[in-house]
C-alpha cells in the first residue's frame, strides 16, 4: 500500500512521446479518427481502448518487475545482497551500487551513510555518474526519478543495465560473409543457428517465439542432450515444456529462475523479460564451450612435449659431434711449423684453402642446422608458455659459437702466418728494384719542373694574367699532388733500410737528393704565385675601372631629361626613379672609392711591381673625375624634381584641409546645445553623457591638431614658395604663385573659423564633467573610507604565522590605499572651492561640502585604527615566526644530534670520504640554519626590549635553542675531528704506498739500464726529472708523517713504518742514480755548456733587436697599442724564462774557470766572453723597460683617445638634437616637445658621465708626465667647450617652449570662445518666421539664451586677464595677444548687439491673439474640472481612497499651474501695447477665467479634508492587519523545536534564528508606529475606531509573545551549536586520523633504495603533521571539557568520542613508529643490497682477469703478465678486503639491530664470502700458472739462446782452421784454440742447467709439452756433441799445422845456414891456412842432424 501515491503519480505524468506506444496514441488530441466517429461513439471506444492498454501495460510491467528483480538477485547473490522489491529497495543507492560493481568488477564511490533523500539522491547520482562513464545513454532518467520510486524509469534503468552488462557483450559472426552483427540481433541470431534443425522450433523474435517452451528445452538439449529428451516434448503442452526447461535450467545448470511459466505462456510475452533469461544461457553455454576448447589444448600441448623431447636429443647429439670436430681442427692447425721454402709453404697454403673451401662449408651447414633446430625447439616452447630449454653446459649454440670462433681465429692466424712467410721471400729485393725506378722518374720530373716554374711570362691583359693563373694552378695542383709520390720514395727508402738492404748508403744518398730537389721546387712555385696574384689582382681592378666609366657614361645620358611632371602622382614617380639612381650612383660610388684605393696599393709596393705606378694614378684620376661629374648631374636633376613636386603636393594639401575644416565647421554648427554649467552641450545632463561627448570633442580635437600640423607647414611651404618667386616647370604648363597664395587665404581663414568654434564647445564640456565627477568621486570615496574603517577596526590578529602574515599583508595594502588616498582627501576643499567658484553656489554645492566635511573625519578615524592595528599585527606576527623558526631548528637539531651520536667512524678511506662528504652537505646546513638562530635572537632581542607581553616564554625559548645549538656545534667539530684524523693518516699512508711504488720502478729502470753513453744519457736525463718531480713529494711525505704521528699516537707505528720504507727505497734510488749520473756527467758537461752558450747568445742578439728601445713603432690606434703591449709582454716573459738560463750559464762558466782547465780546452777564452755576456743582459733589461714605458704610455692615450671620441659623438648628437628645432603651434604638441626635451636633457646629464671620463683620463696623463698629456688637455678644453655650449642651448630651448606652452593656452581658450561666440551668432542671426505659438516658445528660447550669454561674459573677462598677464610676464608675445583680445572683444560687442536687436524683433512679434486663445484653453479647462468635482465619493477601502486622492492631487496641482500661467498671461496684457478692441477682448477673457478659477478653490479642499480623513483610518486597519499577518507568519519559526541534527543544519537554524531576530528588531520600529497610530484613532468613538481598538490588542499581545520565543530559540539552537560543533571537529579528527592510518598501514616500502628514501621521506613528513596535530587534538580535549562542565545532557557520548579520539591519536603514533622502523630497515636492506650487488660484479670483473687462459706467448710476455697480475693481485687483495670488510659489519650491525631480513642478509653475507673466497683461490691458481709458463717458457728461452751460442761456436770453428793470416803461426793459433775451448767451458755449466731444467718441466708437463721440451733438449744436446766434434777435429788440426810449421820453419833456418856455408866453402880466396877450412867442416857436422832427430810434419 505504501506504493499506491507514487503509482498513482506516475500514471499521471505526461508520458513520454513516442508514437509506438498506444496510450500515446490515445492520449494524442490530433488524431483524425476522433473527429470523424460521432461524439458518443468515440467516448466509448476510447474508454474501452483505454482500460485494455491500461490493463497490458500493468501485466508487462509486474512481468518485468519479478524478471528483473531475480536477475538482480542472482547476481547480488555474489556478495551477499537480496533485494524484495525492486521499486523500494533501489531507491537509496545502495543496491544499486553494489550491482553495477559486481557487473563491472571495478570499485565504485563509497556510497554515503544517510537516510535522509539527499543521501538517496548522492548514492543514485554516483550510481548515474559510473553509467555515463561506461557511455551508457540514459535519456530521461534522473536521481530523483530512482529515489521517488518511478516505475516505468525504475524498470528502464535496470534493462539498461542488462543491455550493457549482458547484452552488448554478444557478437556473433556469420560463416557465408562475416557479417558482424550486435546485441538484440546477434542474440536472436545465436538462438536461430543452435535451435536450427528442431522441429516445430522457429525463433523470430523474443516474445510469441518462446510461448511454447520447445525452443528453451531445445537450447538446454544442443548443449546438454542428456538433460532433455526433446523427442518426448509437444507444442501443446506449453506449460509443462517451459517449466520443465526453468527446473532443467536451475538444478542442472545453476541459471536463476528468472521467469515462470505463465509469464510466457500468455498472449503478448514481454520480450525484455525473456531476452534477460535467454542471455543467461547465451553467456553458461558460452562458458562451457570455453572449457571444451581448453581440453583439447591441453592435449595437444603433451603431443608437442614429446615431440620436443625428441627433438632435444637430436640436437645434443648433433652438437657433441660438432663440438668434438672443432677442437680436432683447432689442434691441427694451430701449429705454426712451415716448409722453410717457397714451393713448401705454397703446397700448405693449397692445403689450408682446400680445407676452407671442401671441409669447413659442410660443417658450417651443420652449425647453422643445430641454430634452427634449437630456434625450433625454443618456438615450440615458448608457443606452449613453456619453461625455455637450456643446453646441458658444453652443448649450448655459446659453447658452439665460442668454439667455432676459436676454430676462425685459429684459422686466421695460419692464414696470417702463411701469407707472411710467401711474402717475406720475395720483399727485399722487389723493393730494390722499385726505388731505384721511381728516383730515376722523379729526379727528370723534378728538373723539369723547376725549369718551367722558373719562367715569368704573364702577360699584360686580364684574360692573358688569368690564362697564366689557371695554368700556375694546374702546376701547382700537379705539384701537390706528386708529393705523396716524392714521400713514396723516402718511405720505400726508410723501409728498405729497415730491412737492411745491402747498399742503404746509396738509397739514402739518392733519397736525399730527391727531398732537396723538391724542397726547391716548392719555393720556386710559391714565388711565382706571390708574383702572379699582385698582376692578377691589378689586372682586375683595371677592368672593373673600365666597367664603371662605361656605366658612368650611361647614366650621364639619363640625367640630361628635362621633364618635371604635370601632376603630383606624376612628379612623384619621376622623382622616385631619380631616387632608385642616386642610390645605385652612391653604391658605384664607394665601388669607385675602394677601386681607387686598391689600384693605389699596388703602386706602393715594395720590391717586385706588377705595373708602373704612373699608370695606375693616371687610370685612378681619370675614374674619379668622372664620378664627381655624374653626382653634380645627379643633384641638379633632383633639385628641380623636388621643387616640381613640392608644388602640386602643397595645392593638394590645401584644398584636402579646406574641404576637411568646412566638413567639420558644420557638424559642429549642427550638434550645438544650451546653457549652462550642467547642461551646456546637448545631451549633458550627467556624467556619462558628459564624459561620452568629451571623448567625441577629443577625437575631433585630435583630428584637428593632426591637420593644423599639416596645414601649417603646407602655409609654410607655399609661403617659401612665394618667397621663391617665379613659375615652376617647363613650356606652357607653368602654373603662376599667384593662385596659390589666395588657395593658401582661404584656407586659413576656414581653420581659424574651426578652431573657434571647437574651443567653445570644448570649454562648456569641460565644466559640465567637472561638476559631475566631483560629486561621483567623493561619493566612491566615502564608501572606501566606511569599507577601511571596517577592516582597520577587527579584533582578528591571526592564530598563527601564516593566518598573521596574512592579516598583516592585508592591512599593509589597506595603509597603503588609506596613505594614498591623503591627499586627495586633503585637496577636496580646494577642488569643491574651485568648481563651485566657477559654477555658483547652489544647493548641489552646499550638499557636496557637507560630504566634505563628513569624508574628512571619517579618514581621520580611519589612520588612526589603521596605525593602531599595525602595530598590533606586527607584535603577533613576530612571535608566531619565532616560534616557527624555533621549532623547526630545534627539529633539525635533533635529527642531526641523532645521527652524530649513533655514528661511528670508519677504517676504509671510501668510507671515510663518504662520511666526509656527508660532514660537507651538514656543514651547509648548519651555516644555513645559524643564520636562522641569529635571526631568532635578533628577533627575541626586538621582542624583548619593546615590551612584548610573552618576553618570559619567548627569552625561555631562546635559550633552550641556543643551548641544544651549541651542543650540536660541539658534538659536529668532535666528529669531524675524528673523521679528519683517519681521513689524513689514510691518505697519507696511500700517498706514501703510491711514491714508494714509483721510486722502486725507477729504480729497477736505473739498474736495469745498459751502460751504453747514449741510452744511459737518455735515461739518467728521464730519471732526473723523474726525481725532480717526486723529491719535494717525498720529503713533504716524511714532514707529513712526522706531523700526524705527533697528532695521532695511535697510528705512530703504521706512519713511521711507512716513512722507513719510503726513504729506504729513495736512498737506493739516489745511490743508482748517483752512480749512473756520475758516468755520463763529466763527458756531457762541456758539450752542453757551449750548446747552451751559442743559444742564449743568438737569443739575446734577436732579443735586443726586437726590445728596440724607445725607437720602435709607436701604435696608432688602440687594437695596435693592445697587440703591441702582448707583443712586449710576451718578450718579457721569454726574458723572465730566460734568466734562469742565464744564471745557469754564468754558474756554469765560473765553475768551469774555478776547475783545472782540461775541460776548456785550447782556445777557449771564456773569461773574455762572461763580461760580455753579463754587459748584453743588462742592456737587454734596460731596452725592454725603456719599450714598455713608452707602450705604456701610448695605450694609456689610446685609451683616453677612444673615450675622448665618444664624448665627441655624444656632443655630436646634442648637436644636431639641438639644431634642427621648431616651435610646435599647439598645446599638445608643446607638452610633447617639453617631455622629449626633459628626456634630452636627462639623457645629456647621463652623457655627462663620458665627459667627465675622459677630463679625468686627461688628467691623469698630465699628472703623470705622460708624453701625449698636453695634447689630452687641449682636446679635453674644447670637449668642455661644446659640452658646456650644448648645456646653454638645451636651456634656453627649454625656456622657449615653456614661453611657447603659455601662449598656447592662451590662444587655445581663445580660440574655444572664438568658436562658441560664433555658434551664438549663427543663433541669434536665425530670422525664420513661425506662427504666433511658436514665437513665443521661441521669445522663451532667446531669453534663456540671453541669460546664458550674460553668464558667459566672465569667460570673457577670464580670458582678458590672462591675455594681460601673459603680456606683462612675455613682452615680446605682447603684439599677438593684443591682436587676439581686439579680435575676440570685437566678435563679442556683435553678438551682443545683434542678440540684442533679435529680442526686440520676438517681442514686437509676439501678439494679443496669443493671449487669448491662451484664456480660451483654461476656461475650457476649468470647465471640465467643475464637472469632475461634481461627483463626490469617498471610497469604501485604502485602494479607491488613494486613488481618489491621487486623483485629487493631479486636480491641484493642474489649478496652481492654470493659477501661475493666469499671472503670466495679466502681467503680458499689461506690459503689452494693445489696440483697445484687443484689449476689451484679452480683458473679457481674463475676468472669466479668474472668476471660474476662484470657484474651484474650496471645493477642493472640502473634498481633500473628507479623503485625507477616510484614508487614515482605512490605512491603520490595514497596517494592524498587515502587522498581525507579519507576526503570525514568523511565530511559527520562533516556536519551532526543532534543532538539527547536524552542525551544518543547526548554523543553518541558527542563521535563521538570527535573521528573524534581526527582522523582529528591524521591524520593532515600524510596529510601535502603527500601535501609536491606532492609538490615537481608537479614542474616537465609531464602529471603524473600536474596530482598531480590538486590532491593537491583539498586535501588542503578539508582538511580546514572538520576542520572547525568538530569544529562546536562539538560546536553545546556541548549545546545540556547541554540541554539533565539538561532533564536527571530533568527526573531522576522526577522518584525518583514518586517513594518516591508511597511510601509515601502507605495504608499499619502495621498489628500490631510491624510491624507499622517498617514501621515508614522506612518512617522516607525516609523522611530523601528525605531531603537529597534537595541538588540535589538545584544542578538541579543551572542548569537550568545556562541554562536560555545563553540564550538557549528550555529556557521556562525547566523553566516549573524546576517548575514542584519544585512543586513535596514540595508536597512530604507535602505527607510525612501526612504519618508520619498517622503511628504515627496508631502505638499509636496499643499501645493503647495492653494496653487495657492487661488490658480486667488482668480484665477477676480477674474476674475469684471474680467469684469464692467456699464459704469455713467451718468456718476456709472461714476465710481464706475471708481473701485472702480481699489481693485480696486490689492489684486488687490498680492495677486497676493506670493501668485504665493510660490508660484512654493515650485514653484522643490521643483524644485531634486529633486522626482519636478518637471513637474507646472512645469506648474502655467506654468498659474498665465497665468491671472494673462490675469487683468491682463482688468482692464487693463476699465479700458479703463471710461475709454471714462466719457467717453461724460461726453459724455451735459455735453450734458444744457448743453441744459438753453440752455433755461433760452431761458425767460429772454420775461422780457427784456417785463420785470415797469411801465415798464422804455431802458437798463435793454439792461444786461439785455447780460448776458445775456454769458452766451451763456460758452456757445460749452461748445458747441464738446461738438462736438469728439462728433467724437472717433464715431471710436470706432459703430452705435446712434454715430447717440445723433450725435443728442444735433445736439438741442444745434438748440436752441443756437435760441437764438441768439430772441437776435437779442431784441436787435432791446430796440433798437425803446428808441427808442419815448425818443420818447415827449423827446414829454412838449416837451408839458409847451409847456402852460408856454401858461400863461404865456394869463396874465390884461398883460404889462409886449412885450419879455417877444417873449422868450417867441424862447423858442419855439427850441425849436421841425424835422420831421426829431422821432424816431418803429420799427414793430416
Amino acid at each position: 500500500m505504501a506504493q499506491v501515491p507514487g503509482e498513482v503519480d506516475n500514471m499521471e505524468g505526461p508520458p513520454a512521446p513516442n508514437n509506438n506506444n498506444p496510450a500515446a496514441r490515445w492520449e494524442s488530441p490530433d488524431r483524425g479518427w476522433e473527429r470523424e466517429q460521432p461524439a458518443a461513439s468515440t467516448a466509448a471506444a476510447s474508454l474501452f481502448e483505454c482500460s485494455r492498454i491500461k490493463a497490458l501495460a500493468d501485466e508487462r510491467e509486474a512481468v518485468q518487475k519479478k524478471t528483473f528483480t531475480k536477475w538482480v538477485n542472482s547476481h547480488l547473490a555474489r556478495v551477499g545482497c537480496h533485494i524484495g522489491d525492486l521499486y523500494a529497495d533501489l531507491r537509496d543507492g545502495f543496491v544499486l551500487t553494489r550491482l553495477l560493481e559486481v557487473l563491472s568488477g571495478e570499485q565504485l564511490p563509497r556510497p554515503t551513510r544517510g537516510r535522509m533523500r539527499i543521501h538517496s539522491l548522492e548514492n543514485v547520482d554516483k550510481a548515474l555518474q559510473f553509467l555515463k562513464e561506461q557511455r551508457v545513454h540514459l535519456e530521461n532518467v534522473g536521481s530523483h526519478d530512482i529515489v521517488d520510486g518511478n516505475h516505468r524509469l525504475t524498470l528502464g534503468l535496470v534493462w539498461t543495465i542488462i543491455l550493457r552488462f549482458q547484452i552488448q557483450v554478444i557478437r556473433i559472426e556469420t560463416e557465408d560473409n562475416r557479417e558482424t552483427r550486435s546485441a538484440k540481433d546477434a542474440l536472436l541470431l545465436w538462438c536461430q543457428m543452435k535451435t536450427a534443425g528442431y522441429p516445430e522450433v522457429n525463433i523470430q523474435n523474443f516474445t510469441t517465439s518462446w510461448r511454447d517452451g520447445l525452443a528453451f528445452n531445445a537450447l538446454i538439449h544442443r548443449h546438454r542432450p542428456d538433460l532433455v529428451d526433446f523427442s518426448k516434448l509437444t507444442k501443446s503442452n506449453a506449460n509443462y515444456n517451459l517449466q520443465r526447461a526453468f527446473r532443467t535450467a536451475e538444478q542442472h545448470l545453476g541459471l536463476a529462475r528468472l521467469l515462470d511459466p505463465e509469464d510466457v505462456n500468455m498472449e503478448a510475452p514481454d520480450e525484455k523479460s525473456i531476452i534477460t533469461y535467454v542471455v543467461s544461457f547465451y553467456h553458461y553455454f558460452s562458458k562451457m564451450k570455453a572449457l571444451a576448447v581448453e581440453g583439447k589444448r591441453i592435449g595437444k600441448v603433451l603431443d608437442q612435449v614429446l615431440e620436443v623431447g625428441k627433438i632435444i636429443e637430436r640436437y645434443e647429439e648433433l652438437a657433441a659431434e660438432l663440438l668434438a670436430w672443432i677442437h680436432r681442427t683447432v689442434g691441427l692447425i694451430s701449429n705454426q711449423k712451415f716448409a722453410n721454402s717457397l714451393s713448401g709453404v705454397q703446397q700448405q697454403l693449397q692445403a689450408f684453402t682446400a680445407y676452407c673451401t671442401l671441409e669447413k662449408p659442410v660443417k658450417f651447414q651443420e652449425k647453422g642446422n643445430l641454430e634452427v633446430l634449437l630456434f625450433s625447439i625454443q618456438s615450440k616452447l615458448r608457443a606452449s608458455n613453456r619453461r625455455l630449454y637450456v643446453p646441458r653446459e658444453g652443448c649450448g649454440i655459446w659453447d658452439i659459437d665460442k668454439a667455432w670462433g676459436q676454430l676462425e681465429k685459429a684459422e686466421h692466424e695460419r692464414e696470417a702466418a702463411l701469407r707472411a712467410e710467401l711474402i717475406r721471400q720475395e720483399k727485399l729485393e722487389l723493393l730494390a728494384q722499385r726505388f731505384d725506378h721511381k728516383v730515376a722518374m722523379r729526379e727528370s720530373w723534378l728538373n723539369e719542373n723547376q725549369r718551367l716554374v722558373s719562367q715569368d711570362n704573364f702577360g699584360y691583359e686580364l684574360p692573358a694574367v688569368e690564362a697564366a693563373m689557371k695554368k700556375h694552378e694546374a702546376i701547382e695542383a700537379d705539384i701537390a699532388a706528386y708529393e705523396e709520390r716524392v714521400q713514396g720514395v723516402a718511405e720505400l727508402a726508410q723501409a728498405l733500410a729497415i730491412e737492411g738492404y745491402y747498399d742503404a748508403r746509396r738509397v739514402a744518398a739518392q733519397r736525399d737528393s730527391v727531398l732537396r730537389q723538391w724542397a726547391l721546387l716548392t719555393g720556386l712555385v710559391g714565388a711565382r704565385r706571390t708574383r702572379l696574384e699582385q698582376n692578377l689582382a691589378l689586372q682586375k681592378v683595371f677592368q672593373e675601372m673600365v666597367y664603371m666609366v662605361d656605366w658612368m657614361e650611361e647614366m650621364q645620358a639619363q640625367l640630361l631629361s628635362r621633364e618635371c611632371g604635370q601632376h603630383l602622382v606624376e612628379a612623384e614617380d619621376l622623382l622616385q626613379k631619380h631616387g632608385l639612381l642616386e642610390g645605385d650612383i652612391s653604391a658605384q660610388s664607394e665601388r669607385v672609392e675602394a677601386l681607387n684605393a686598391a689600384a693605389l696599393r699596388f703602386s706602393q709596393l715594395q720590391g717586385y711591381q706588377p705595373c708602373d705606378p704612373q699608370v695606375i694614378c693616371n687610370r685612378v684620376n681619370h675614374v674619379h673625375g668622372c664620378l664627381a661629374e655624374l653626382q653634380e648631374r645627379a643633384a641638379g636633376r633632383r633639385a628641380e624634381l623636388e621643387a616640381s613636386r613640392s608644388l602640386w603636393a602643397l595645392l593638394q594639401e590645401l584644398e584636402e584641409a579646406e574641404s576637411w575644416a568646412r566638413d567639420k565647421e558644420r557638424l559642429l554648427e549642427a550638434a550645438g546645445g544650451g546653457g549652462g554649467a550642467a547642461g551646456a552641450a546637448g545631451g549633458a545632463h550627467d556624467l556619462y553623457s558628459t564624459a561620452r561627448l568629451l571623448a567625441q570633442h577629443k577625437i575631433l580635437q585630435g583630428e584637428v591638431g593632426g591637420r593644423r600640423a599639416l596645414l601649417q607647414q603646407a602655409l609654410r611651404r607655399g609661403e617659401e614658395l612665394a618667397a621663391a618667386g617665379g613659375a615652376v616647370g617647363p613650356g606652357a604648363e607653368t602654373v603662376h604663385l599667384a593662385g596659390l597664395a589666395e588657395r593658401a587665404a582661404s584656407a586659413r581663414r576656414r581653420w581659424q573659423r574651426l578652431e573657434e568654434a571647437v574651443a567653445r564647445r570644448e570649454r562648456r564640456l569641460q565644466e559640465a564633467r567637472a561638476l559631475h565627477q566631483f560629486g561621483a568621486d567623493l561619493d566612491g570615496l566615502l564608501d572606501w573610507l566606511r569599507d577601511a574603517y571596517r577592516l582597520a577596526a577587527a579584533g582578528d590578529f591571526g592564530h598563527d604565522e601564516a593566518s598573521s602574515r596574512r592579516l598583516a599583508r592585508q592591512h599593509r595594502a589597506l595603509t597603503g590605499e588609506v596613505e594614498a588616498h591623503h591627499g586627495p582627501v586633503g585637496g577636496l576643499r580646494r577642488q569643491l572651492a574651485t568648481l563651485g567658484g566657477a559654477s555658483g553656489a547652489g544647493p548641489l554645492v552646499v550638499a557636496l561640502q557637507v560630504r566634505v566635511v563628513e569624508a574628512e573625519q571619517l579618514f581621520s578615524e580611519v589612520t588612526e585604527v589603521a596605525a593602531l592595528r599595525r602595530q598590533w599585527l606586527r607584535d603577533a606576527l613576530a612571535v608566531y615566526r619565532m616560534f616557527g623558526e624555533v621549532h623547526a631548528c630545534e627539529l633539525w637539531i635533533g635529527e642531526k644530534e641523532q645521527w652524530l651520536l649513533a655514528m661511528r667512524v670508519p677504517d676504509s678511506l671510501d668510507d671515510v670520504e663518504v662520511v666526509q662528504h656527508r660532514f660537507e652537505s651538514l656543514d651547509q646546513e648548519m651555516n644555513s640554519l645559524m643564520d636562522r638562530v641569529l635571526d631568532v635572537n635578533h628577533t627575541v632581542q626586538e621582542l624583548v626590549e619593546g615590551g612584548h607581553p610573552s618576553s618570559e616564554e619567548v627569552r625561555s625559548c631562546q635559550d633552550h635553542l641556543n643551548s641544544r645549538w651549541n651542543r650540536i656545534v660541539e658534538l659536529a667539530e668532535q666528529r669531524k675531528e675524528e673523521v679528519n684524523a683517519v681521513l689524513l693518516v689514510e691518505n697519507h699512508l696511500l700517498e706514501v704506498a703510491e711514491v714508494r711504488a714509483q721510486v722502486r720502478e725507477k729504480r729497477r729502470a736505473v739498474e736495469s739500464a745498459p751502460r751504453a753513453g747514449g741510452a744511459l744519457q737518455w735515461r739518467i736525463s728521464g730519471l732526473e726529472a723523474a726525481l725532480q718531480a717526486l723529491e719535494p713529494r717525498q720529503a713533504a711525505l716524511q714532514e707529513e708523517a712526522a706531523l700526524l704521528a705527533v697528532r695521532f699516537p695511535a697510528q705512530a707505528a703504521r706512519l713511521h713504518q711507512g716513512a722507513e720504507e719510503l726513504g729506504a727505497e729513495w736512498g737506493a734510488l739516489a745511490s743508482a742514480a748517483q752512480a749512473c749520473g756520475e758516468a755520463v756527467a763529466a763527458a756531457g758537461r762541456l758539450q752542453r755548456f757551449l750548446h747552451d752558450l751559442d743559444a742564449f747568445l743568438d737569443w739575446l742578439v734577436r732579443a735586443q733587436e726586437t726590445a728596440g728601445g724607445g725607437e720602435g713603432p709607436l701604435p696608432g690606434s688602440l687594437e695596435e697599442a693592445d697587440a703591441l703591449l702582448a707583443r712586449h709582454a710576451a718578450l718579457k716573459e721569454e726574458v723572465d724564462q730566460r734568466e734562469e738560463d742565464f744564471a745557469r750559464i754564468v754558474a756554469a762558466s765560473e765553475a768551469l774557470l774555478a776547475g783545472d782547465g782540461t775541460e776548456l780546452g785550447p782556445g777557449l777564452a771564456l773569461d773574455e766572453w762572461l763580461p760580455h755576456l753579463e754587459l748584453g743582459w743588462h742592456k737587454l733589461l734596460g731596452l725592454w723597460e725603456a719599450r714598455r714605458e713608452a707602450l705604456v704610455q701610448a695605450h694609456i692615450y689610446q685609451l683616453f683617445l677612444r673615450d675622448l671620441r665618444q664624448a665627441r659623438a655624444v656632443l655630436r648628437n646634442q648637436e644636431m638634437a639641438l639644431s634642427g628645432l621648431d616651435l610646435p603651434g599647439t598645446v599638445e604638441s608643446v607638452e610633447e616637445a617639453l617631455k622629449r626635451h626633459r628626456d634630452f636633457l636627462t639623457t645629456m646629464e647621463l652623457n655627462q658621465q663620458k665627459m667627465q671620463v675622459a677630463v679625468q683620463a686627461a688628467e691623469s696623463l698630465l699628472r703623470q708626465g705622460n708624453a701625449y698629456g698636453e695634447q689630452a688637455q687641449e682636446a679635453v678644453t674644447l670637449l668642455l667647450e661644446k659640452s658646456q655650449e650644448n648645456q646653454l642651448r638645451a636651456q634656453q630651448w627649454m625656456q622657449k617652449l615653456h614661453d611657447q606652452l603659455g601662449l598656447q593656452h592662451f590662444l587655445r581658450d581663445c580660440h574655444e570662445l572664438d568658436g562658441w561666440i560664433h555658434e551664438k551668432m549663427l543663433m541669434a542671426r536665425d530670422s525664420t518666421r513661425e506662427d504666433g505659438h511658436k514665437l513665443h516658445k521661441r521669445w522663451l528660447r532667446h531669453q534663456a539664451f540671453m541669460a546664458e550669454l550674460a553668464q558667459n561674459k566672465e569667460w570673457l573677462e577670464k580670458i582678458e586677464r590672462e591675455g594681460q598677464q601673459l603680456m606683462q610676464e612675455k613682452p615680446e608675445l605682447a603684439a599677438s595677444v593684443r591682436k587676439k583680445l581686439g579680435e575676440i572683444r570685437q566678435c563679442w560687442a556683435e553678438l551682443e548687439s545683434t542678440t540684442q536687436a533679435k529680442a526686440r524683433q520676438l517681442f514686437e512679434a509676439s501678439k494679443a491673439d496669443q493671449l487669448v486663445q491662451s484664456f480660451a484653453e483654461l476656461d475650457k479647462k476649468l470647465l471640465h474640472m467643475e464637472s469632475q468635482l461634481q461627483d463626490v465619493d469617498p471610497g469604501g477601502d485604502l485602494a479607491t481612497v488613494n486613488s481618489q486622492l491621487k486623483k485629487l492631487q493631479s486636480m491641484e496641482s493642474q489649478v496652481e499651474e492654470w493659477y501661475r500661467e493666469v499671472g503670466e498671461l495679466q502681467a503680458q496684457t499689461a506690459a503689452l501695447p494693445l489696440e483697445p478692441a484687443s484689449k476689451e477682448l484679452v480683458g473679457e477673457r481674463q475676468n472669466a477665467v479668474g472668476e471660474r478659477l476662484v470657484r474651484l478653490l474650496e471645493p477642493l479642499q472640502e473634498r481633500r479634508r473628507l479623503l485625507l480623513a477616510s484614508k487614515e483610518l482605512h490605512q491603520v486597519a490595514h497596517d494592524i492587519e498587515d502587522e498581525l499577518a507579519w507576526v503570525q507568519e514568523r511565530l511559527p519559526l520562533a516556536m519551532q523545536t526543532e534543532r538539527g541534527n547536524g552542525l551544518q543544519e543547526v548554523q543553518q537554524y541558527i542563521k535563521k534564528n538570527q535573521g528573524l531576530r534581526r527582522e523582529i528588531q528591524a521591524h520593532g520600529t515600524r510596529l510601535e508606529e502603527v500601535l501609536e497610530r491606532a492609538g490615537a484613532l481608537a479614542s474616537l468613538r465609531s464602529p471603524e475606531a473600536e474596530a482598531v481598538r480590538r486590532g491593537q490588542e491583539q498586535l501588542q499581545s503578539a508582538w511580546a509573545g514572538l520576542r520572547e520565543a525568538a530569544e529562546r530559540r536562539q538560546q536553545v539552537l546556541d548549545a546545540a551549536f556547541q554540541v554539533e560543533q565539538y561532533y564536527f571537529d571530533v568527526a573531522e579528527v576522526e577522518a584525518w586520523l583514518g586517513e594518516q592510518e591508511l597511510l601509515m598501514m601502507s605495504e608499499d616500502k619502495g621498489k628500490d633504495e631510491q624510491s624507499t628514501l622517498q617514501l621515508l621521506k614522506k612518512h617522516l613528513q607525516l609523522e611530523q603533521g601528525v605531531e603537529n596535530y597534537e595541538e588540535s587534538i589538545a584544542q578538541l580535549s579543551r572542548q569537550c571539557r568545556a562541554l562536560l562542565e555545563m553540564g550538557h545532557p549528550d555529556s557521556e557520548q562525547i566523553s566516549r568520542r573524546q576517548s575514542q579520539v584519544d585512543r586513535l591519536y596514540v595508536a597512530l603514533k604507535e602505527l607510525g613508529e612501526e612504519r618508520r622502523v619498517g622503511l628504515e630497515q627496508q631502505y638499509w636492506l636496499y643499501q645493503l643490497s647495492r653494496q653487495v650487488d657492487e661488490l658480486e660484479h667488482w668480484i665477477a670483473e676480477k674474476e674475469v682477469v684471474a680467469g684469464s687462459p692467456e699464459l704469455g706467448q713467451d718468456f718476456e710476455h709472461v714476465t710481464v703478465l706475471q708481473e701485472k697480475f702480481s699489481e693485480f693481485a696486490s689492489e684486488t687483495g687490498t680492495a677486497g678486503r676493506e670493501r668485504l670488510a665493510a660490508v660484512n659489519q654493515m650485514v653484522d650491525e643490521l643483524i644485531e639491530g634486529g633486522h626482519t631480513a636478518a637471513a637474507t642478509m646472512a645469506e648474502w653475507k655467506d654468498g659474498l664470502n665465497e665468491a671472494w673466497a673462490e675469487l683468491l683461490e682463482l688468482m692464487g691458481t693463476r699465479a700458479q700458472l703463471l710461475a709454471a709458463s714462466r719457467e717453461l717458457h724460461k726453459f724455451f728461452s735459455d735453450a734458444r739462446e744457448l743453441q744459438g751460442q753453440i752455433e755461433e761456436k760452431r761458425r767460429r770453428l772454420p775461422r780457427l782452421t784456417s785463420p785470415p793470416e797469411p801465415r798464422p803461426s804455431a802458437s798463435s793459433m793454439q792461444r786461439t784454440l785455447r780460448a776458445f775451448e775456454h769458452d766451451l767451458q763456460l758452456l757445460v755449466s749452461q748445458v747441464r742447467q738446461l738438462q736438469e731444467g728439462a728433467a724437472q718441466l717433464r715431471t710436470v708437463y706432459a703430452g705435446e709439452y712434454a715430447e717440445a721440451i723433450a725435443s728442444r733438449e735433445q736439438e741442444v744436446l745434438l748440436g752441443w756433441k756437435e760441437l764438441l766434434a768439430a772441437c776435437e777435429d779442431a784441436r787435432l788440426h791446430v796440433s798437425s799445422t803446428a808441427d808442419a810449421l815448425r818443420f818447415h820453419s827449423q827446414a829454412r833456418d838449416l837451408l839458409s845456414w847451409m847456402d852460408g856455408i856454401a858461400g863461404q866453402i865456394g869463396a874465390a880466396d884461398k883460404p889462409r891456412c886449412p885450419s879455417s877450412h877444417l873449422g868450417l867442416l867441424t862447423c858442419l857436422r855439427a850441425a849436421t842432424p841425424s835422420p831421426s832427430a829431422v821432424p816431418f810434419p803429420k799427414k793430416s
